[in-house]
C-alpha cells in the first residue's frame, strides 16, 4: 500500500473532497523555500560543443565514436557569474545575469559496438528581470532548475561531441522562511506493498473451456462423416 495504492485515509495528499476546511485542526509553522518569483526559458541549441568525461567503461573504446543521446539526469543546475542591478524605476525589479550551467549524461557508442556513458554539461547565459522583493534582513539567493534533451550530435575527436538539444532552463528567486499554514495534521503513511508477480493471471484469466465460434448457446459445429 502506498499513496497511490488506494489508501482510503483522510490523512494523505490528494484531492480535496468536500468542504476544504473540515478536518484542518492545527496552524503549524514550517520552514521552507518561498519562491519571490520565476521565469522559464526553452529554447533550441546548435552547434554546442560538450567535452565527455568519467567515461564507462574507462577504457577499451576505440574511435571514432557515434553519438547515441544526451538528456539530464536531474533538474538540478548551478548558476555562477550572478550579478543583480536593480531598475532605477522599480526597486522590487532587478536586471538578473548568469550562467546556468547544466549537467548532462552522454551515451554513444565506439567503433566496434560498444555502448558507453559519460558525463558533460552545458552552459547556458540568461539576462532577464525579475522580482526581487523589498529589503529584508534575510537574503534572497537566484537558483536554477534544468532540463536539456539531445537526439543528435557529431564526434570531432578527443572525447568531444558537438550537439543540437532542447533546453528548458527555469530561473528562480528563493528565500528561506517559516510560514504560518493551516494544517490537517501530521500524514497517515502506509505500510508498503511487496511487489508480487503474478504469473498465472493472465492464464487463469482465460476462460475454462474454449467458447467455439459459429454455434448457438456454446455449442460448436457437429462435424459429420
Amino acid at each position: 500500500m502506498s499513496f497511490s495504492n488506494n489508501c482510503k485515509s483522510d490523512k494523505i495528499p490528494g484531492a480535496i473532497k468536500g468542504n476544504a476546511v473540515n478536518g484542518i485542526c492545527e496552524k503549524a509553522c514550517i520552514q521552507c523555500d518561498k519562491v519571490l518569483d520565476m521565469c522559464m526559458r526553452q529554447e533550441a541549441l546548435t552547434d554546442v560543443s560538450i567535452v565527455v568525461s568519467d567515461i564507462t567503461p574507462a577504457s577499451g573504446l576505440v574511435e571514432p565514436y557515434r553519438f547515441v543521446s544526451a538528456r539530464t539526469i536531474s533538474s538540478d543546475a548551478v548558476v555562477s557569474d550572478l550579478v543583480v542591478t536593480p531598475l532605477a524605476d522599480n526597486s522590487c525589479l532587478a536586471r538578473v545575469t548568469c550562467n546556468v550551467t547544466v549537467p548532462l549524461q552522454v551515451v554513444f557508442v565506439d567503433a566496434n559496438g560498444t555502448q558507453a556513458v559519460g558525463t558533460s554539461s552545458v552552459t547556458i547565459p540568461k539576462d532577464v528581470v525579475l522580482n526581487i522583493a523589498a529589503p529584508s534582513v534575510m537574503p534572497y539567493r537566484v537558483a536554477a532548475s534544468a532540463g536539456i534533451v539531445s537526439p543528435n550530435g557529431t564526434y570531432t575527436g578527443d572525447n568531444t561531441f558537438t550537439i543540437t538539444a532542447c533546453a528548458t532552463v527555469i530561473l528562480k528567486v528563493i528565500i528561506q522562511v517559516h510560514l504560518l499554514v493551516p494544517s490537517y495534521g501530521y500524514c497517515y503513511i502506509p505500510q508498503c506493498q511487496d511487489y508480487i508477480e503474478q504469473t498465472c493471471d493472465t492464464v487463469f484469466d482465460l476462460p475454462l473451456y474454449p467458447q467455439e465460434c459459429g454455434g448457438a448457446n456454446g455449442c460448436g459445429t457437429v462435424l459429420r462423416g
